[in-house]
């Protein structure tokens, strides 16, 4: 049974940081491509970060330069650090996996920044 529980989120200033965590079950971690994704209110959920099984990274133009994606193998984690948060970063963020042919999600961690 496939399991991501995501976990780090809150509310932070403008220009805080925050590292989300995800902690994944129930797939061959070092061969997984790891995602986080977000969804804000009123908005489709977007791919905000890649980590592939070889440790490459992808991210979204908005966010690149400011997060950092990574994974612990051994621990099968895997990290979003947020730095410089913007009220635009507002949004529910949420692990995802996919393996043999499914996709699989958290329940998401919510990210509010606000003064």
């Amino acid at each position: 049974q496939v399991r991501l529980v995501e976990s780090g989120g809150g509310l932070v200033q403008p220009g805080g940081s925050l590292r989300l965590s995800c902690a994944a079950s129930g797939v061959n971690f070092k061969l997984s491509t790891m995602d986080w994704y977000r969804q804000a209110p009123g908005n489709e959920r977007e791919l905000v970060a890649t980590i592939r099984s070889d440790g490459r990274k992808e991210y979204v133009e908005a966010v690149k330069g400011r997060f950092d994606i990574s994974r612990d193998n051994a621990r099968t984690m895997v990290y979003l650090q947020m730095n410089s948060l913007k009220p635009e970063d507002t949004a529910v963020y949420f692990c995802h996996v996919y393996w043999r042919q499914t996709h699989f999600w958290g329940r998401g961690t919510p990210v509010t920044v606000s003064s």
